[in-house]
């Protein structure tokens, strides 16, 4: 997958890029990531890449002309943008879901933004506006940073275990059940026998169980697009009677 990031910031990436899944993924030559400061296609004799909106308004936007040039410029030398992101706090929020459409596609574009805004023409070249969640930020730095962290992982070969990224929460339509390692009784706090037991059809039962469980204590509302099984079904109705 290739990545290319517009920010007038590029040095806050430079951490996460070299370091844990993301680092990997680039020695490996499975992620090829390439960082424009849009700030050196300016044509502002003083580097300005912002001016003030039109009607008045405070604050200050994002001038088209720098992101245009910019953009063109890595289609020219990449050969194509793909999908162009807009971190934006009107996007679409991003989740699981986004994360798992987006690791499916060759190449991805986002553009960082910072200041009040954009001039909207920008968004002519924009294919996708995506938001973290219903708040803001001093820029989109730290939401293209968290939307490459989610993708980047779902890539083939990037975690060491193939199995790692399907059993994660939100992957299932559920939250993860809870896991537990050595040693089986840790101040007298113990393992589940079931998990002791290596029966392996009765440990994906419990999984399953105490996944729809925590899903149901702590995020019922993801319970409401979830199509149940009739097991699951009957666990929730339990769920419910221990509750009342």
């Amino acid at each position: 997958m290739k990545i290319d990031i517009l920010s007038l910031f590029p040095e806050m990436f430079g951490g996460t890029l070299s370091s844990s899944i993301i680092g990997k993924a680039i020695e490996k030559n499975i992620l090829d990531v390439s960082l424009t400061n849009f700030r050196d296609f300016t044509t502002d004799r003083q580097n300005h890449v912002d001016d003030y909106p039109y009607g008045g308004g405070a604050g200050m936007l994002l001038q088209a002309q720098p992101i245009y040039d910019a953009l063109a410029d890595v289609s020219e030398k990449r050969g194509s943008l793909g999908r162009v992101i807009l971190l934006d706090p009107a996007g679409r929020k991003f989740d699981q879901k986004a994360a798992e459409e987006l690791a499916k596609e060759p190449q991805l574009t986002f553009i960082c933004g910072h200041y009040e805004g954009y001039d909207e023409r920008i968004k002519q070249l924009v294919t996708d506006e995506f938001s973290i969640g219903d708040f803001v930020l001093t820029g989109g730095e730290l939401g293209a940073m968290v939307m490459i962290d989610a993708t980047v992982r779902l890539l083939p070969e990037v975690l060491g275990n193939s199995a790692s990224a399907p059993g994660d929460s939100f992957s299932s339509g559920l939250l993860e059940y809870p896991q537990y390692t050595r040693p089986a009784d840790f101040r007298g706090l113990k393992v589940p026998d079931v998990l002791l037991s290596g029966n392996h059809q009765k440990i994906a039962e419990w999984r399953q169980k105490e996944a729809l469980y925590k899903t149901y204590q702590r995020r019922p509302d993801l319970l409401e697009e979830r199509q149940l099984s009739e097991k699951e079904k009957h666990w929730l109705s339990l769920f419910k009677q221990k509750r009342s």
